[in-house]
């Protein structure tokens, strides 16, 4: 293992929370670009409405 990829380990194993989000996020998006249907994307726009309301509350 080269000291970048030992590096890149330690980031990911001491900012778990970070990590797992930065996943989702791709994995996401990835779903988004290449693989989802009409369906899937009105759905996904009624999630993303009501968690854009969420957070607005917040604010």
């Amino acid at each position: 293992m080269n000291n970048q990829t030992e590096a890149n380990k330690k980031w990911q194993e001491k900012n778990r929370e970070r990590t797992r989000y930065l996943s989702r996020r791709s994995t996401t998006r990835s779903f988004l670009r290449k693989d989802a249907t009409i369906e899937d994307i009105k759905e996904l726009e009624a999630i993303i409405k009501e968690r854009k309301e969420i957070l607005n509350r917040r604010d």
